[in-house]
């Protein structure tokens, strides 16, 4: 039974890894899948606020701790026209709660 237990767990972390690993290339620092292809957790790199209005964003370095932390489908592109208009009106929301009176 140990023996099962050690196979299931190096089985699992391994998928694990390679799942962090193909999602790192596209800039996502973790996904974790809630419910076989519906939901995931995951977590990137906000973009860039230069570059939001751009034709060609970048994600900020994932060390500038400037996280965003998204539940939903699993297909979710970090750059994406969903994405960035959500950053969009999170960067007018905070202009606005900064500079008002």
């Amino acid at each position: 039974m140990n023996k099962i237990k050690s196979v299931v767990s190096v089985v699992f972390l391994a998928a694990a890894m390679s799942s962090s690993v193909a999602s790192a290339a596209d800039g996502v620092i973790s996904k974790n899948s809630l419910t076989e292809g519906s939901y995931c957790h995951l977590k990137f790199p906000a973009i860039r606020e230069e570059t939001l209005a751009s034709s060609h964003p970048v994600l900020q370095d994932a060390s500038s701790g400037d996280i965003i932390d998204f539940y939903g489908p699993c297909d979710h592109d970090p750059l994406g026209k969903e994405e960035i208009q959500s950053q969009k009106l999170e960067h007018q929301h905070r202009f606005e709660r900064e500079f008002s009176s």
